[in-house]
């Protein structure tokens, strides 16, 4: 039966996407010797708040998500933060393969909001692996689960995130909103004759200002 280990090797903005993406760069080890003919990877990534120590301010950013400076308590779990799926090709002993995993801009997500708040330093990844392993041999084809411990994790440099981001919201981010409160907003938008989402906005934080 065949045995695979796991590395992150990096991780880096794909600047040729379509829509946000992170391109994973995996080390793969086959340790028992077998001829692997494919292998149908499927991989979860999660984020790991606890691995990482915060500056004051982060801590008040990342708000509800850390229940403390470190984050070492049960409110900060692993947050998911992507999913993608590769076909490698056959290999014997090692191989390496880019995983493409689309990323979102969606703030109200809470993988989002983690990275949006980190204002540097690393963000602590878990990779966790499952799949079919497809096998040669002289008596045929085998087929194996890729095991279910497969895992690896990496420290992402925060700016991979952001340049993953800046290449198609360049200096912008995302809100999103109720249609009634939309409404409401461009009413008022309308009424002051302001020309961009941005002025309307500014004008109602500078009315809230005490």
């Amino acid at each position: 039966m065949a045995e695979l280990t796991f590395r992150c090797l990096r991780v880096t903005p794909d600047p040729n996407a379509a829509s946000p993406t992170l391109v994973v760069r995996l080390g793969l080890t086959e340790t028992t010797g077998a001829d692997v003919h494919a292998v149908v990877l499927r991989c979860q990534i999660q984020l790991e708040p606890h691995r990482r120590e915060y500056a004051d301010h982060e801590v008040e950013a990342v708000g509800c998500m850390l229940g403390d400076r470190t984050g070492r308590d049960a409110e900060s779990e692993p947050l998911r933060f992507g999913f993608a799926t590769q076909t490698v090709s056959s290999f014997t002993g090692s191989t390496e393969v880019d995983l493409p995993v689309p990323c979102s801009y969606d703030l109200e997500v809470a993988a989002n909001q983690y990275m949006y708040a980190l204002d540097g330093g690393v963000a602590p990844l878990l990779l966790l692996f499952s799949g079919t392993v497809f096998t040669t041999s002289a008596t045929g084809l085998s087929v194996h689960p890729v095991a279910r411990d497969s895992s690896a994790r990496f420290s992402m440099p925060v700016s991979v995130w952001r340049a993953a981001m800046d290449l198609h919201f360049p200096g912008k981010a995302w809100l999103r909103l109720r249609r009634e409160t939309f409404d409401a907003l461009h009413r008022y938008r309308a009424r002051r004759g302001l020309l961009t989402w941005d002025d309307a906005v500014e004008r109602l934080l500078k009315e809230a200002a005490p």
